[in-house]
């Protein structure tokens, strides 16, 4: 069986940002309201795993189907065990993509340890240029950190690698509907970093959010997005971009509001998607998540990567679109490019 499948592993709770278009939901809700049902998220830690069992699911992980594990959150380098368990996954012989706020990269050691580990990417996130405006979109919960420190864990990062090989180093931009001019600008930022790869991202809410009709783009946005994402394409100068059939996917999923089915899609295929929980979905989306029927639900508890993946279809359609399809391409089909393995 080929080792094609990516693990998006959400691995903690917690976040030192209080982002109110993340995906865990907003704390302050939360403490008043947990969420309860089958694949809702929240900062709140109580059902995280500890790290004996994953230590134990991650040493199953030689000789499985699975080819990647981008480890997320929360910010999964605010745990310290997270260092412990990518060796783990290394030595297991999976590729390694950590997804970071940015502001552990700044703390002794952990930049230089990655580095060490051989992880191969490194996917930061910054949603503007604008130091004031990004600090507004993704608020830090002490007020202490932003803009300037996620900057600052980057040219860390790009340091302790000097002239090696890896880990690549990208940064990922949430786009809302009043900026689409950060598309360009945030990757203008990104060239005079250093960085290596850029992915910007249609911001994904649910249509009952309270900030969806002021940040979810809807058809009047179309141009002047397709715009900026033309001139990224037509010059992206060193920094290596996701391929003209992300871009026409973008577009494509903020022309409508529900584009219905999505052909060939490789959720329960080639992308599997781990809650801090341990529990297993076909994909992130919320819509997926919802119809999966309880007999189907299964955990990374006590199980064998070998045998938990080895019964899996082909890639099939699927009617459970969401924008958050477009953000799950770059992380399979697009990641070997990012990664500068292959072309697109």
């Amino acid at each position: 069986m080929p080792a094609d499948i990516t693990l998006l592993w959400a691995l903690r709770s917690p976040c030192s940002f209080g982002c109110p278009h993340c995906y865990f939901g907003e704390l302050e809700d939360h403490k008043e309201a947990p969420p309860v049902s089958p694949g809702m998220l929240s900062h709140i830690p109580v059902r995280d795993l500890d790290r004996t069992a994953m230590e134990a699911f991650a040493r199953t992980l030689a000789d499985s189907p699975v080819e990647r594990i981008i480890l997320a959150g929360g910010e999964p380098l605010d745990w310290l065990p997270t260092l412990s368990l990518i060796k783990t996954i290394k030595e297991a012989g999976c590729e390694v993509v950590v997804a970071t706020n940015g502001v552990p990269l700044t703390r002794p050691g952990i930049a230089r340890r990655l580095v060490e580990l051989g992880v191969d990417g490194v996917s930061v996130s910054l949603d503007s240029a604008d130091a004031t405006t990004n600090d507004r979109l993704r608020p830090s919960r002490s007020g202490r950190v932003g803009h300037h420190e996620v900057l600052a864990g980057i040219r860390t990062l790009l340091s302790e690698r000097g002239t090696g090989p890896g880990p690549r180093v990208g940064v990922y931009t949430v786009v809302i509907r009043d900026r689409p001019h950060e598309i360009t600008e945030v990757a203008h930022l990104a060239r005079e970093i250093g960085v290596d790869y850029y992915v910007p991202q249609p911001i994904s809410l649910p249509p009952d959010h309270k900030l969806f009709a002021e940040r979810c783009h809807n058809p009047s946005d179309v141009p002047a997005v397709a715009d900026e994402l033309r001139r990224l394409q037509q010059h992206p100068g060193r920094l290596t971009i996701p391929g003209p059939a992300y871009m026409r996917q973008f577009v494509a999923s903020i022309s409508t509001q529900d584009s219905g089915r999505v052909e060939d899609c490789f959720g329960g295929a080639q992308l599997f998607f781990i809650q801090p929980d341990g529990s297993v979905w076909d994909c992130p989306s919320d819509r997926r998540i919802a119809a999966t029927p309880p007999q189907e639900h299964r955990s990374i508890v006590g199980a064998d990567a070998r045998i938990l993946f080895a019964d899996r279809p082909a890639c099939t359609d699927c009617s459970h679109f969401s924008r958050d399809c477009v953000n799950m391409g770059p992380l399979v089909l697009g990641m070997p490019h990012l990664l500068a393995r292959e072309a697109t």
